[in-house]
């Protein structure tokens, strides 16, 4: 393996949505489209700014070059958490990122991301590809002239760094912690104080002291940020994020605008590179640990302590309940449709997938 291919981070630069508004609008000659894609991911990051290329490179190779889809990484043309601000003001035709980075517009773009003790990677492309969620995903995203596409699976994520190991919910008080969507509500109900941040400003804000503990993605790409020279206690295994999805945005007016054939294509590469990305993280996550482990004195830690675990599920579960009590109306749909699509598919992930995995682990051995 070749161990350095983890190690690549990229910088970012200061530029502004407001900035987009003096560049050229996308190139239209003799039938050919350039879009611009902006991304939360630094470039070239393992997994997920990976990923956003080669969306973006397949989409022009299949349109045999009638829709180029340039890419600019976080900070080259705005700063990443604003990438979605792009798309809504016509400065960018895409985006790629995380729907939860932007619940401070929809509380609802959470369900598509990840939910705390909620759906799987499976589970969750089930529920918006057959049970209803991709109408409802549709709707949300009809109140800024948006259309969304699942586009990355990093499966269940790692628990995050910490500088010492935990034993219990008084270690969480006041703990300086990065960590977004609904499972930072969770910790931030168990006392952590709270915060979101980019990719690339993470390792920085652990250096300096500014925050405390972080989680990201898994060891593919928290080797690659070099989150081990700060902190040494590595919890593998998330309840907050069991199946991290990403999304492709487009700006929906434009995206109508297109031929249906150029239309069908960016939908089916987008569900290719859910499955793609998955793929990725699947074969590189165990051997990015193993370097971890064995060549920086990471000591990884399957599970959170018990103690937290428990107070983090009821945590989630009363965090859901108000939603539902007291969230708007487009939240409250969401909700309602996230859960019966959760007890649909969790029957056979409980019930057939879980029976496997322990037997697998109990019996099976090579």
């Amino acid at each position: 393996m070749d161990r350095r291919s983890f190690i690549r981070k990229a910088g970012m630069t200061g530029a502004g949505v407001a900035g987009l508004s003096t560049m050229a609008t996308p190139a239209l000659s003799q039938n050919k489209i350039t879009w611009r894609m902006v991304t939360t991911w630094p470039k070239n990051f393992p997994g997920l700014g990976v990923g956003a290329q080669r969306l973006a490179d397949r989409i022009t190779a299949a349109s045999g070059g009638r829709l180029t889809v340039q890419v600019y990484s976080a900070g080259e043309l705005v700063p990443p958490l604003q990438s979605i601000d792009a798309v809504i003001d016509g400065g960018a035709e895409m985006s790629h990122g995380a729907a939860y980075y932007w619940q401070n517009k929809s509380q609802a773009l959470a369900f598509f991301t990840g939910v705390p003790f909620g759906m799987t990677s499976r589970e969750l492309a089930a529920w918006v590809r057959y049970l209803g969620g991709q109408q409802v995903w549709d709707e949300v995203y009809d109140q800024f002239g948006l259309q969304g596409f699942l586009s990355g699976d990093t499966g269940t994520q790692a628990g995050g760094w910490f500088r010492k190991e935990l034993t219990g919910l008084d270690d969480l008080k006041g703990l300086r912690f990065r960590t977004p969507g609904l499972g930072g509500k969770v910790w931030a109900k168990l006392g952590a104080s709270v915060t979101n941040m980019a990719a690339g400003e993470i390792f920085q804000a652990l250096q300096s002291g500014t925050l405390d503990a972080a989680e990201f993605v898994g060891p593919y790409n928290d080797l690659a940020l070099g989150f081990y020279k700060v902190c040494k206690i590595y919890y593998t295994s998330s309840f907050t994020e069991p199946g991290l999805a990403t999304e492709c945005v487009v700006n929906k007016k434009k995206y109508q605008e297109l031929p249906k054939d150029l239309q069908a294509l960016i939908r089916d590469v987008c569900q290719a590179e859910y499955d793609q990305v998955a793929s990725d993280f699947a074969a590189n996550d165990p051997r990015a640990l193993e370097v971890l482990i064995k060549e920086h004195g990471v000591k990884a830690i399957p599970q959170f302590p018990d103690s937290i675990v428990e107070a983090a599920a009821k945590a989630s579960a009363e965090i859901l309940t108000e939603i539902g009590d007291k969230g708007d109306a487009m939240t409250k749909k969401t909700l309602d449709s996230f859960i019966k699509g959760l007890n649909i598919v969790k029957i056979k992930t409980d019930g057939t997938d879980a029976q496997f995995i322990q037997a697998r682990a109990k019996y099976f051995k090579l």
